[in-house]
């Protein structure tokens, strides 16, 4: 390991629901095959608030003092025996899934679907709201300059938007609606535009989302709470319905209402989970239409594209930032993150401070207490 690397360091332990604690720990020592990596941008996410207010999601249960956060990127610290893709001080983003690379799934691409997958944050392996994380070198991906940091942990949420587009096999000059505009839903716009959709037509209840899913590439935005969304969808596409639907929010009427705005052979994306099982479907619908449905989980072979769109500058990403914690305030993070949705987009803790100058939307960093 490089001597510079420290021997301990800090991390944000959760030991109960909405309890953390800044701990100081080892520093992971790394194998052949791995890099060690100064985590210098971490995003919450929707499954991080899910485990720090209940504890689980579905069979994960958090049973040990646990550590959240997998939207990561940082500068590689130092490298294994047999790692060759990487020098010290590289800039990384993080694919937070490693996966054994030798079952069925894993063979035939779909990796994501590999039943030994070990990814952060998700119990019983600890996550990246830490000051260093090892990861095996083939789920690291070197990023250009001109990525910000910040970007460089987006593609991670990026990541399900391009699995979804790949899916239903969006194509140049379509229509989509997306249902949600939570910080999944605005990068999934991001994702609908990268690959050329034309009308792309989202719904939330936030003026907040829907004004940044607009700057993100939406054409139309549909506030649910003042408009009928499936009647304006019909409208806006003269009665046709659309090509592809994506639900990100996981709320079974909007679940219902994006397979009711599809066109006959239209494609259905469930890409957010419902805290239920079980919803009604229309089955008579989608039988008579011939509509495909597609289950997301996560993403495979994404990373390349998501660092190629992002720092092509075609998706402007600049606004989705809205607020910045040190590691020491992490829990005052999640607490912003779950009672001000109206007010906050994406949120990043910084384990290491703040950026490096040079990194756009590395201003000051606002800390909220």
């Amino acid at each position: 390991m490089n001597n510079t690397v420290p021997k301990t360091m800090k991390a944000a332990v959760m030991h109960s629901t909405r309890e953390i604690n800044i701990e100081t720990i080892p520093v992971p020592q790394i194998g052949d095959d791995e890099v060690l990596i100064k985590v210098m941008a971490v995003g919450i996410c929707g499954s991080d608030l899910h485990y720090y207010t209940h504890g689980r999601i579905g069979n994960y249960i958090v049973e040990k003092p646990f550590i959240l956060g997998h939207e990561c990127s940082g500068e590689v610290a130092a490298v294994g025996s047999s790692v060759n893709r990487f020098n010290v001080g590289d800039r990384v983003a993080v694919e937070p899934g490693v996966t054994c690379g030798h079952c069925e799934a894993c063979k035939e691409g779909r990796y994501n679907l590999c039943p030994d997958v070990q990814f952060l944050a998700t119990p019983p392996v600890d996550g990246a709201f830490v000051q260093y994380i090892k990861i095996r070198q083939d789920f690291v991906f070197s990023i250009p300059d001109s990525l910000s940091f910040e970007d460089a942990a987006l593609i991670e949420p990026f990541s399900v938007g391009i699995h979804a587009a790949m899916r239903t096999k969006l194509q140049p000059g379509s229509t989509i609606a997306i249902m949600g505009m939570g910080p999944v839903g605005l990068m999934a716009v991001a994702a609908a535009k990268a690959f050329g959709a034309g009308t792309i037509i989202v719904t939330d209840l936030e003026p907040l989302r829907l004004e940044a899913a607009r700057k993100m590439g939406a054409t139309h935005v549909i506030n649910i709470r003042e408009q009928d969304p499936l009647n304006e969808i019909k409208t806006i596409t003269n009665g046709r319905g659309v090509d592809v639907a994506w639900e990100t929010a996981g709320n079974p009427k909007a679940l219902q209402t994006a397979l009711a705005s599809l066109l006959r052979g239209g494609k259905l994306a469930i890409v957010g989970l419902p805290a239920q099982n079980e919803i009604p479907l229309n089955v008579p619908f989608i039988a008579d239409n011939e509509i495909d449905i597609y289950g997301i989980f996560r993403y495979a072979n994404t990373y390349p594209k998501g660092i190629q769109f992002l720092a092509s500058g075609i998706i402007d990403t600049k606004h989705l930032v809205t607020d910045k914690f040190t590691l020491e305030d992490t829990r005052e993070a999640m607490e912003r993150a779950l009672n001000f949705k109206n007010e906050s987009l994406k949120i990043i803790v910084y384990p290491n401070g703040s950026t490096r100058v040079g990194d756009n939307q590395t201003d000051e960093m606002k800390v909220h207490n």
